[in-house]
């Protein structure tokens, strides 16, 4: 099982990373950071990230970060 790290200060919202999850468990946050935007959060209540890192090989900015559940 895997999940990801999204570090929101270094998000700059472009939302590339949405497109690029398989499972659509990436959204547009309700929160803003430093920058005024609002950032991305990964949202995966029933365990459906297959651990693909297509949103962290996407995102210009290497504001995510795949981590693995053990």
């Amino acid at each position: 099982m895997s999940r990801i790290v999204i570090d929101k200060e270094k998000c700059k919202a472009c939302y590339l990373c949405i497109n690029e999850c398989p499972k659509q468990l990436i959204k547009i946050s309700n929160d803003t950071n430093k920058l005024g935007v609002h950032t991305v959060e990964f949202n995966d209540p029933d365990n459906k990230c297959i651990g693909c890192a297509m949103c962290a090989m996407r995102c210009p900015d290497l504001a995510i970060t795949e981590v693995y559940r053990g």
